[in-house]
């Protein structure tokens, strides 16, 4: 198994920030699609963000374009989500994501089977 690690989560208020952290192994942040899910009690697990580990553009929902930014740092093995002007409707579990990139912009339909996924930490948004 990869190890792949998410931290980072905890309860904010409406309006304010927490940075998630993703740390990977060495061999899981090669060149990949490096991406944040989240899934909230009855709906289903989406995209949030997505970066490819060997540079170039990032994808990001229609929901949170502006308030979030996901970055790298490579030296690290690390992939962060800062996330600002957080809304009760952020409320969710967040789960940090990998998959081999083959061709293509890394996009959340690339991470199907044989992704690696982190065990998750939550995020809880309070009006």
């Amino acid at each position: 198994q990869v190890p792949l690690v998410e931290s980072g989560g905890g309860s904010v208020q409406a309006g304010g920030s927490l940075r998630l952290s993703c740390s990977a192994s060495a061999y899981t942040y090669g060149r990949n699609c490096m991406g944040w899910f989240r899934q909230a009690p009855g709906k289903e697990r989406e995209g949030v963000a997505v970066i490819y580990t060997g540079g170039g553009p990032t994808y990001y929902a229609d929901s949170v374009k502006g308030r979030f930014t996901i970055s790298q740092d490579n030296a690290k093995n690390t992939v962060y989500l800062q996330m600002n002007s957080l809304k009760p409707e952020d409320t969710a579990m967040y789960y940090c994501a990998a998959v081999s990139w083959r061709s293509g912009v890394c996009s959340p339909a690339k991470f199907g089977a044989g992704s690696y996924w982190g065990q998750g930490t939550q995020v809880t948004v309070s009006s």
